[in-house]
């Protein structure tokens, strides 16, 4: 018996991984973040699956939920929203799972952060403009942020922002980051990425919580803060330059 986390991706049903679906189709339980992963990624679950909905659940119940499919000797989906390496949870259960002696594997999900990128159609790493880019939050009630890794901080660096969480706080947030960045600097908020309900609100920091004013957005979206969603005026990568000598490809003789 195993238990596969699973990331379900930003929400589209067909954007899983051919692994995650074939896990899927072979688990005979499914525990899903009912309230972030839509119903149709279920279809890939054989007939007569049980499916559990955690959202209702605290950390004791789900690990009940192991080890019953532990004891009856049948494999887990278990499925979370975006990938599973930032903001899933999956830390603790890991741990839980080690302690028990259950077996574990983990498969990536398209991050919320690509999802949003492709929507807004940008780049977020733009050559000379910014080439990185800074998950992150705000302190909330699940838990504390280190005092080190603050806003201003990573604002300092001029990297492209991709704030978590933090959509209640979105005055704060841009109070914050102006003077860093300027309030001409591009911004954006993206909720429920590729959903058939997605918004997208692109602005400046300037102007972004005034425009969020009319959104319907109230829980989950994704801020995103730097020149790089802006920028049309850059310096060409030298990676397609026919000048460029690397290992598949000698370059343009001078």
């Amino acid at each position: 018996m195993t238990v596969h986390f699973i990331g379900a991706g930003p929400g589209a049903a067909d954007l899983i991984t051919l692994r995650a679906a074939r896990l899927l189709g072979e688990c005979p339980v499914c525990l899903y973040a009912g309230s972030i992963v839509p119903r149709e990624v279920l279809d890939h679950c054989p007939p007569g699956a049980r499916l559990v909905d955690t959202a209702p659940l605290d950390l004791d119940a789900i690990e009940a939920e192991y080890v019953r499919a532990f004891e009856a000797g049948e494999d887990v989906a278990r499925l979370h929203s975006g990938d599973l390496s930032v903001y899933s949870a999956v830390a603790e259960q890991m741990r839980r799972l080690e302690r028990l002696g259950i077996p574990y594997t983990l498969t990536p999900g398209v991050p919320a952060f690509g999802a949003a990128a492709a929507v807004l159609g940008r780049e977020l790493t733009v050559p000379e403009v910014s080439q990185s880019l800074v998950i992150t939050r705000v302190s909330g009630r699940a838990s504390k942020m280190p005092p080190d890794e603050t806003l201003e901080n990573f604002a300092r660096t001029q990297a492209t922002l991709a704030i978590h969480l933090a959509i209640h706080r979105l005055e704060e947030v841009v109070e914050r980051l102006e003077p860093f960045y300027g309030a001409d600097c591009p911004a954006a908020v993206v909720a429920r990425a590729t959903w058939p309900d997605q918004v997208v609100v692109r602005g400046t920091l300037g102007d972004l919580v005034e425009m969020m004013r009319a959104s319907p957005v109230e829980r989950t979206g994704l801020i995103l803060v730097g020149r790089a969603l802006g920028s049309r005026d850059f310096r060409e990568s030298a990676l397609y330059d026919p000048g460029y000598r690397r290992r598949y490809r000698s370059g343009r003789a001078e």
